[in-house]
């Protein structure tokens, strides 16, 4: 869709947005659109902005029971993402809060201060059962307003102190200011890192990440938490076929040269509002492939957009499924790379002790 969309007011100026519409999410009963209403209104004033508001959490760990995931708990400490990603996945979210998957997404965050007192009183609880706790699983917890909130440093804070293992998953360079943390975390053996990388083609990333760090900022990213002794994986998240695909190997090799030790990839997945979203963005940035992608999306998917199904979801199926996945095998072979890490150290679990509790005799 272009500016002009009837769900974006006459004139409004998109800088460095993923999306291109503004439609209600699928709980609405009723859609809107927006008019001028003749009152001029200044220039700078039509330029769309980031705004974040403020949610008191009352539970910090989210658990899930997919067997499609290598964990079973995470913590978010943002709703919504600015990096603006085109394709995430996690855009309906927003649809549960009343707002659009679309440039609300990406423009209407929501920041969760004081999760890490909740987290830190979930992980004191007599029945808590210790196991891997994921960041970055919905939204990206390094994202631009990171640098005013501080939650993520503020919940890793909280993992460090209890010995708790950790994975993040993260495409944002904020993760570098945090490595004072995350470097005894892994020499203990209590985190890893996954840094997702689409494409190396800068200007196709700025299109469909645009305010995500460039290719060479990530990789320069994965050398510096790399040397600081941080376990990385590359993660080839989304491999969107007929448009990203082609590059697999070479990203594989410049993020190994760049000091990754594992590797994992998962399919372009299109779920709810999400697919309309990104066809629209095809069809703006890249017209003489959307067709193309657009099918072998479906070809991957048994013909629909998606297929939520577990074990399916995340790889599709078919021809180009499994080629994707037989490149990817001989190309993590040849390069010496990992599927899979060590696993966390869990038995270094302890809670720290508070003022006023009374010391153990041994």
């Amino acid at each position: 869709m272009s500016e002009t969309d009837a769900t974006l007011l006459p004139g409004l100026r998109l800088r460095a947005r993923g999306a291109a519409s503004n439609a209600v999410g699928r709980f609405e009963a009723q859609r809107r659109a927006r008019v001028d209403d003749g009152w001029e209104i200044a220039e700078d004033d039509r330029l769309l902005r980031t705004e974040v508001r403020i949610e008191r959490p009352r539970s910090a760990l989210s658990y899930n029971r997919s067997p499609d995931l290598p964990f079973d708990r995470s913590v978010n400490p943002y709703r919504g993402c600015e990096h603006g990603c085109v394709y995430c996945f996690a855009r309906p979210s927003h649809a549960y809060l009343n707002l659009s998957p679309g440039l609300d997404f990406e423009t209407r965050l929501i920041a969760r201060p004081g999760i890490a007192e909740v987290l830190a009183g979930e992980l004191r609880a007599r029945r808590y059962g210790v196991a891997t706790v994921a960041l970055g699983t919905n939204t990206d917890p390094y994202q631009p307003c990171e640098v005013d909130h501080l939650l993520m440093r503020q919940v890793l804070q909280v993992l460090s102190d209890f010995n708790h293992p950790t994975a993040i998953t993260t495409k944002g360079t904020l993760i570098e200011r945090d490595i004072d943390i995350l470097a005894p975390m892994a020499a203990k053996g209590l985190l890893r890192v996954g840094i997702s990388v689409t494409t190396l083609e800068a200007d196709l990333s700025r299109k469909l990440e645009p305010r995500a760090p460039a290719p060479l900022r990530r990789l320069a990213m994965i050398r510096r938490l790399s040397d600081a002794g941080i376990p990385v994986r590359v993660m080839l998240a989304p491999v969107i076929p007929g448009l990203t695909d082609p590059e697999l190997e070479g990203i594989l090799t410049a993020c190994r040269d760049a000091g990754a030790q594992a590797a994992s990839w998962i399919a372009l997945r299109l779920p709810l509002e999400v697919s309309p979203l990104f066809q629209d963005w095809l069809a703006q940035h890249v017209p003489g492939r959307a067709a193309k992608v657009m099918a072998r999306v479906r070809e991957m998917h048994g013909g629909k957009d998606y297929d939520a199904h577990w074990g399916r979801r995340m790889r599709g199926e078919g021809v180009w499924a499994n080629l994707i996945a037989q490149r990817f095998d001989k190309a993590v072979a040849r390069l010496g790379l990992v599927k899979q890490m060590p696993p966390l150290r869990a038995d270094l679990f302890r809670p720290p002790p508070r003022a006023g509790d009374q010391l153990a005799l041994f």
